[in-house]
């Protein structure tokens, strides 16, 4: 972890729960993009000390140690992020109308600088953090990297092609 303008640099990072789409569920609001990130146990006591909101997963096994992570909102609205979905094609900038294909891609690594957002209502305070960069390099498969050089514009086709 390196600290530059009170940032978090995490790199190799681990995320979980991902909604970059921002769709509803149990535990999200309509349009609410954002995933969590896993953290090391002396970066998360470093956080939580700071005011960030650390979480901690319950261990499926009782004598497993608590996992501790941060959820990391994607926001548009007042300084939008530079989100790059790698593959061996090359960047990608992803925009906010593609950001929800990243829910479904196969990740191998994840570099990522957090934000800070200090907020404060009714006497309660904290750190909301939120991505200011982030860099997927996408696990591809076998096929993906095999069909990668056709070109986009071929027709999409069922069934028997006709001789």
């Amino acid at each position: 972890m390196v600290a530059q303008e009170n940032t978090i640099l995490i790199e190799d990072a681990r995320i979980i729960f991902r909604n970059f789409e921002g769709r509803r569920t149990e535990f999200n609001r309509e349009g609410d993009r954002n995933f969590c990130v896993l953290l090391p146990e002396s970066l998360a006591a470093e956080l939580a000390e700071d005011g960030w909101n650390v979480k901690h997963l319950k261990p499926r096994d009782p004598d497993a140690e608590a996992q501790p992570y941060l959820q990391v909102s994607v926001g548009y609205q007042y300084k939008p992020p530079k989100i790059i979905l790698i593959t061996h094609r090359g960047r990608n900038d992803m925009t906010e109308d593609l950001i929800g294909m990243i829910d479904w891609v196969d990740i191998s690594i994840v570099d990522l600088i957090i934000r800070p957002y200090d907020w404060e209502v009714s006497g309660k305070r904290g750190k909301k953090a939120y991505v200011k960069t982030l860099f997927i390099t996408v696990a591809e498969d076998a096929l993906e990297k095999k069909y990668a050089d056709l070109e986009d514009d071929l027709p999409i086709r069922g069934g028997k092609v006709e001789e």
